[in-house]
């Protein structure tokens, strides 16, 4: 083992000084040493790659492809896959290769798929068990293997820009390797770190869902590797094996709802138990453009979070007169105010645009936020601090700013 260690570090250091024949030879003969290495074989077929030796390159990738799948390593694996059709590997490899990882991470046969379809008011999943392989896991074998054929394989060096906020959105990501920060502009035109992507990470799934702009930019810190999918690929892939739409909807909404228990000053403060029991009782729904997801006077039906698009609370007046409230935009929360007090709807909320939202009925409201004694303290004030900037509305008549009033 000494011996494959001090061959790793003249390896790495020959490839650091561009000796790459010489780096070669050092990893080969530590793949002879060690086959189920599958750091090794990655480095082998990459350096091959690197000299040109593209039908060398497509044996090393199958092979470390092979090896990251028995580490357990799935989205490594797939990426290694994904890297024989750009290396024009025979159609027999490739198929090959991916259908032992189908073997491995697929649904197995007779295994039941998430009967989710799109825009519908399904429970938000739960996360996949250890070891899965998000999406690709709760799909059948050959369905797995179709979505596999659509990544593409992505590099980027540090400081380049993966995404960049308010461009219009067409794909997800998965870091393969490397790291990432998320950026985004604040009021005030202030950019902010808000995390870090790291390998195994998948981020950009709202534009498989929906056409938006991005609402963040990724900036690689150090050289990234990832897999894309872009959304028509996908539903290239959906229109064949129509089970792939629903399964990226379930990853989605888990991945919205995830998010918001994580960033929502409120949710946040759950346990993770209480989080993971409110998780599947979220529920995603689509809105079109104009409709109204609460009337003002009527009974409230629920709790609601916009996670894409654009709300407009107006007071109805009397005489046909309307006033137009802050508009609620992603992360803004609406809906808390009638179920606390058990109380008409103070404001009719209506969509400017078509968006989504995530729904939080009203007998999991009072389960998951009311039976919290500091949940519903924060809440109370909440409402009657709203209540009183309505009130103030409804005398001036004018429009609040926006961050002033949530319903």
């Amino acid at each position: 083992m000494a011996d494959t260690g001090a061959s790793r570090e003249r390896a790495t250091q020959l490839a650091s000084e561009g000796r790459l024949e010489e780096a070669l030879a050092e990893y080969q003969g530590v793949a002879k040493a060690a086959p189920d290495d599958a750091d090794v074989r990655q480095k082998v077929a990459e350096l091959n790659e690197w000299l040109g030796r593209q039908a060398d390159a497509a044996t090393a990738y199958e092979a470390s492809a092979l090896a990251w799948a028995k580490a357990g390593q799935p989205l490594r694996a797939v990426a290694a896959c994904v890297a024989l059709a750009r290396l024009g590997a025979l159609p027999a490899a490739r198929t090959r290769t991916a259908r032992v990882l189908a073997e491995r991470f697929a649904l197995a046969p007779g295994a039941a798929a998430p009967a989710v379809a799109a825009g519908t008011m399904a429970p938000v999943p739960e996360a996949e068990a250890p070891g899965a392989l998000p999406i690709f896991s709760h799909l059948e074998r050959e369905a797995f293997i179709a979505l596999l054929e659509a990544l593409e394989v992505r590099a980027f060096f540090p400081g380049q820009s993966i995404v960049d906020e308010g461009a219009q959105g067409a794909s997800m990501f998965a870091l393969v390797e490397g790291r990432a920060d998320v950026l985004r502009t604040f009021e005030g035109g202030e950019r902010k770190s808000v995390g870090t992507v790291m390998p195994g990470d998948f981020f950009g799934e709202l534009a498989l869902v929906t056409e938006g702009p991005r609402l963040a930019t990724v900036v690689a810190t150090e050289r990234a590797v990832l897999l894309e999918l872009t959304r028509a690929r996908m539903e290239a892939v959906a229109a064949r094996y129509p089970a792939v739409a629903g399964v990226v909807e379930a990853f989605y909404r888990r991945r919205m709802v995830e998010n918001l228990l994580r960033s929502n000053p409120l949710l946040s403060k759950l346990s993770p138990e209480q989080k993971a029991a409110i998780s599947r009782d979220f529920q995603l729904r689509t809105v079109s453009a104009s409709e109204a997801l609460l009337t003002q006077g009527q009974p409230g039906d629920a709790f609601y979070v916009v996670l894409r698009g654009r709300f407009t609370p107006w007071l109805e007046q009397p005489f046909g007169r309307r006033v137009a409230l802050a508009d609620l935009r992603e992360g803004d929360v609406f809906g808390e105010i009638s179920l606390l007090l058990d109380k008409p709807v103070s404001a009719t909320v209506r969509a400017d645009v078509a968006g989504v939202v995530l729904r939080l009925e009203r007998t999991a409201f009072e389960k998951h936020l009311l039976s919290q004694p500091g949940l519903k303290g924060m809440l109370m004030r909440m409402g009657t601090e709203r209540l009183q900037r309505t009130a103030q509305a409804l005398a001036s008549g004018r429009v609040l700013h926006e961050g002033d009033l949530r319903v």
